[in-house]
């Protein structure tokens, strides 16, 4: 038996490894399959065959950050800009309930116009629908996302993208790692659901960089984890940089199935991105989380992280008819329920 089978064994029936034993999963390619076979098998015992689908409504392309991998950052002078009002994005949400979404995702750059005021009033009209609300909005002081989590916000995604002080600094000018932690605690604090995540194929980034990462996410149990590959965009810093490894993405996915084993995991739309059909490869290696999007139109065109993205030319409505086939076709069934993690030991 290859000492990564041994791994994969432990991390399957204990749901620890050291650093050393993530590093070899990581640098393993040998393992993959063997690997992704053993998270699916974790993800049908702990959070079951349901898929939660979770309509995504991007509204707002500003963003007063400047990250070197991110088509939305300030410099970027070629993108359309745009914000939904009020009005529309209550809508988009009133329109992803009627698709049979249970959960939407309120996505933005992180856009000053949309201030405390103006997102708690969007908040209370979408709780009105009895849908769950997750929020990624980028940094915030305590008291704003207190004041958002009273207005009925579940959830919040605030990916870290690496948790490697050095390269986070070199990757997000003007940006602070530790006021993204404190962020993290903050939301952990206040009884959010918490998510985050990490961008494989950084420059600079290491497989250690990665296991710390694993560590990190296993130390705050993250309630939800997005994790894709670097798509590089050309009107970036790191438009000439080469693509996240989609191979070391999926491992990656995998071991934090068999370490984190009832969180909520995405298959991302990056994965689809690099290589079609990648969701439903994802979902088969632990992942039970799709966010299908619900915006249209120019807005959906201009919310452009990166080039080549996935379905952008979709309708919502193809959108969640397609999602929920290919989940049928791959034996799975679209969960009825809003999502929320169930902690539970076997």
């Amino acid at each position: 038996m290859a000492e990564w089978q041994e791994i994969i064994e432990k991390g399957k029936s204990s749901h620890k490894l050291t650093h050393e034993e993530i590093c070899c999963l990581l640098a393993a390619p040998a393992c993959e399959e063997e690997l992704a076979c053993a998270a699916d098998e974790v993800r049908h015992a702990y959070v079951g065959d349901g898929v939660h689908l979770r309509g995504l409504i991007e509204f707002s392309n500003y963003c007063r950050q400047n990250c070197a991998y991110c088509g939305l950052r300030r410099d970027n002078k070629n993108i359309k800009r745009y914000r939904l009002s009020a009005a529309e994005i209550v809508a988009l949400a009133r329109q992803a309930k009627a698709y049979g979404y249970k959960t939407v995702v309120l996505q933005s750059g992180e856009d000053e116009y949309f201030t405390l005021p103006r997102l708690r009033a969007i908040l209370l009209s979408i709780k009105e629908l009895d849908l769950a609300v997750t929020l990624s909005i980028g940094e915030r002081s305590y008291a704003e996302y207190k004041a958002l989590r009273e207005a009925g916000a579940d959830r919040f995604l605030l990916r870290i993208e690496t948790t490697d002080a050095e390269l986070y600094a070199r990757h997000d000018p003007g940006m602070s790692h530790e006021r993204r932690l404190r962020c993290l605690q903050d939301l952990k604090a206040l009884g959010y659901e918490v998510g985050t995540g990490t961008l494989v194929g950084l420059p600079g980034q290491t497989i250690d960089m990665l296991a710390r990462d694993i560590f990190f996410y296993q130390q705050i149990d993250a309630d939800m984890l997005g994790i894709g590959p670097l798509v590089p965009n050309p009107h970036t810093p790191l438009g000439d940089a080469a693509p996240g490894d989609w191979h070391l993405t999926r491992r990656f996915v995998a071991i934090l199935r068999l370490l984190l084993p009832d969180s909520n995991i995405p298959a991302t739309t990056a994965m689809d991105t690099l290589k079609p059909g990648g969701r439903d490869i994802m979902l088969r290696s632990g992942a039970n989380v799709v966010m299908p999007n619900v915006t249209s139109g120019e807005a959906r065109r201009n919310y452009a992280l990166y080039p080549g993205k996935a379905c952008v030319d979709d309708t919502p409505e193809h959108c969640r008819s397609c999602m929920s086939a290919r989940i049928a076709a791959m034996g799975r069934f679209v969960a009825e329920d809003k999502g929320f993690r169930q902690q539970r030991k076997i």
